[in-house]
């Protein structure tokens, strides 16, 4: 095929793909489901959630000593491991390695292997995904933040200062410029807010300070590409719910349902992404990109909150949404734009059947986290698969599936196990996730009866020792 023209071109392009193209991360979660579309495509994955059962994940074996403190520490890892480097090799052809996080280590490593990367540089996703950089490229894009300010804080008396000169009022949140599921978003309202958060926040030479406002978090799942910028449909944001994560203001999950906010509100945000995208290609970036808004629905008010350069947690969700059955998962154009093949596909006309209501299901996903305080090892862990709710309220597994599509009703649940047996058991590790038809919260925006009752079940079926109890019940075993 010389070029790409149309959707089932591109289709059947990715499905007799024949070059070796792999997902390399903590575990399959983001891209779960591309397997399906993509010929040659394999996850290379740190955790097995499928034990062994999926027929596309390779887990290679533990390495001891090995203790990743990021997903790049991870990716790294794995391409250093000899039994990744020998499934590679034995696989052959011209291998392409895609990554949810990744650094200039991993692009020399991979180098080294022969393994092209498909995606934009590091350092440009790097300077992309700085929080203070995301400010300058919306404002060149036309895209608002919330009313802000950025510069240091080294105090409490010069980040009310500098907040007073900008207009911004005495209750306020502050960022830092790199951060994860709001480890990094503090909110101060007073010295003794700031006090808390002060080695922080004091250390760094810029932070974004913006004003607060009672607002919905959303998100929306974009591609840039030659032809232009697809946007995916708006979801909501589940954010900072102690149930779910111990982290306030940290991304735990999404949903995504027609008539999500008012049309001027979905409208607003596709087009604050189509030119986000639009100016992203100017600085040179392309591909997969997540750009996160707070909306104030009572005001009809979308602001621009975050970016993220590169596929994301709602990938998993929006790459299996009723618009990509339709027509191609949002990832699909991704790697088209990295093929090297030539194409020219009408954007305009895929967002706007994207947005209309009948290519939108209701579909929703959390991550659960330990919220609890303790450093154990877990001695037994739920497996993934299909969960149901049993008229009288009782839940338990049902059967195996790798898939999210293999739930049959607002009764059952898929489950994505990250947390096993023998893992470590920590405040703010993730367990796992769980992913159900329908909505997870309710119009005020609060975890529903449904979902409470889904996130305590998952969380009583792990169980764990304190590390001392395991060492010694180690010791007592026999020697072999």
């Amino acid at each position: 095929m010389k070029s790409i023209r149309n959707i089932a071109e591109l289709r059947l392009l990715m499905h007799r793909n024949e070059r070796p193209i792999y997902f390399i991360s903590a575990s399959p979660f983001n891209l779960l489901g591309i397997d399906d579309w993509v010929g040659s495509f394999k996850f290379i994955s740190y955790i097995d959630p499928f034990d062994g059962r999926h027929p596309n994940v390779f887990v290679p074996s533990k390495i001891a000593g090995f203790e990743p403190k990021s997903i790049e520490d991870i990716n790294n890892h794995l391409l250093q491991h000899p039994e990744v480097i020998d499934y590679i090799t034995r696989r052959g052809g011209r291998p392409v390695a895609v990554f949810l996080m990744f650094d200039e280590k991993t692009e020399a490593l991979c180098q080294e292997l022969g393994i092209e990367v498909w995606h934009p540089p590091a350092k440009l996703r790097q300077r992309c995904d700085n929080k203070i950089e995301t400010v300058r490229i919306g404002n060149k894009a036309g895209v608002r933040s919330v009313p802000n300010t950025l510069g240091p804080a080294r105090t409490y008396e010069k980040l009310v200062c500098s907040a007073r000169k900008a207009g911004l009022g005495a209750d306020l949140v502050v960022q830092t410029a790199f951060g994860d599921s709001g480890k990094t978003t503090f909110f101060i309202a007073s010295e003794d807010d700031y006090n808390r958060h002060a080695a922080k926040i004091s250390a760094e030479n810029e932070v974004k300070i913006m004003k607060r406002i009672n607002c919905r978090s959303a998100t929306i799942e974009a591609c840039t590409t030659a032809s232009g910028t697809l946007v995916a449909p708006l979801m909501t944001e589940i954010v900072g719910k102690p149930e779910l994560t111990p982290y306030k203001g940290g991304w735990a999950g999404n949903e995504i349902f027609a008539n999500v906010f008012s049309e001027e509100i979905c409208a607003k945000a596709r087009d604050m992404t189509i030119r986000l995208g639009d100016q992203l290609l100017q600085e040179g970036y392309r591909g997969c990109f997540n750009a996160d808004f707070l909306v104030v629905p009572e005001d009809d008010e979308v602001y621009l909150g975050e970016l993220n350069p590169r596929i994301s947690g709602a990938s998993s969700l929006i790459n299996q949404a009723a618009f990509a059955f339709a027509d191609a998962p949002l990832f699909l154009f991704h790697l088209m734009g990295f093929s090297g093949i030539e194409y020219d596909i009408d954007v305009k006309e895929l967002n706007d059947r994207w947005a209309r209501e009948e290519f939108i299901d209701s579909w929703s996903q959390v991550i659960i986290k330990s919220t609890e305080d303790s450093n154990e090892i877990v001695t037994h862990a739920p497996a993934s698969g299909i969960y149901r709710m049993a008229p009288d309220g009782k839940m338990f597994f049902d059967r195996y599936d790798y898939r999210r599509k293999g739930i049959e009703s607002d009764e059952e649940a898929f489950f994505l196990r990250f947390t096993g047996h023998g893992d470590s058991l920590m405040k703010g590790r993730d367990l796992g996730a769980l992913m159900v038809r329908g909505r997870m919260m309710d119009d005020e925006f609060e975890l529903n009866e449904r979902t409470c009752k889904w996130i305590k079940f998952f969380k009583s079926c792990y169980t764990s020792k304190p590390l001392t109890e395991v060492q010694c019940d180690k010791a007592k075993e026999p020697a072999r």
